[in-house]
């Protein structure tokens, strides 16, 4: 067992997004996103379903061309999709991305 706690974890700047993974296993991996204000998240295309929980701030968030407001405290789930995202306020986030195993 391993507790985080989501308001400290230290995030990096896009250029060095593989260092927010900051848990993986074969089933699942979870990253800190952490975005101010205006920012935006490039449009990317997810093979894997995907859970954001919003841990402050506000987002607006585009999954396959539908816009939605996730606010904090708000959870989004997703099946693979194509997704872009842009801090409305300077926002926190937990990306949980789950492979898909085949059965």
């Amino acid at each position: 067992m391993r507790i985080f706690d989501t308001k400290k974890l230290q995030a990096f700047p896009f250029s060095e997004r593989h260092k927010n993974v900051f848990f993986q296993v074969d089933e699942f991996k979870i990253r800190i996103i952490e975005l101010n204000k205006g920012q935006q998240l490039s449009k990317c295309q997810m093979s894997s379903y995907v859970i954001f929980s919003l841990v402050s701030g506000e987002v607006e968030v585009m999954v396959n061309n539908e816009n939605s407001l996730l606010k904090e405290g708000e959870l989004l789930v997703s099946e693979p999709a194509n997704f872009s995202m842009k801090a409305i306020r300077a926002s926190r986030l937990l990306g949980i991305q789950i492979n898909k195993q085949k059965f």
